[in-house]
C-alpha cells in the first residue's frame, strides 16, 4: 500500500499531466510483472551510465521488450 503511494507520486512527478486513470493503468501494468519493469529499469540505467541520453536509452530498451510489454498490457 505504501509502496503504491510512492510509485504514484513518482509517476505524477514524471508525467505531470497524467490523469488518475492513467496512473492507475500504469500501476496495474507494473504490478502484473514487476520483474520485467525492474529489468527494463536496470538496462536503462546501464545505458545512461554508458553515455546514452535517457530518452533514447528508454526507447531502445522498450522496443527490445515490446512483445513482453504488449502481453502485460492485455
Amino acid at each position: 500500500m505504501l509502496k503504491n503511494f510512492f510509485i504514484r507520486q513518482l509517476i505524477k512527478r514524471q508525467f505531470k499531466e497524467a490523469s488518475d486513470e492513467q496512473i492507475d493503468m500504469i500501476l496495474g501494468v507494473v504490478e502484473k510483472n514487476p520483474q520485467l519493469f525492474e529489468k527494463i529499469g536496470q538496462e536503462i540505467k546501464v545505458a545512461t551510465k554508458a553515455g546514452k541520453p535517457q530518452q533514447q536509452a528508454a526507447q531502445e530498451i522498450m522496443l527490445k521488450y515490446k512483445d513482453q510489454l504488449l502481453s502485460v498490457m492485455k
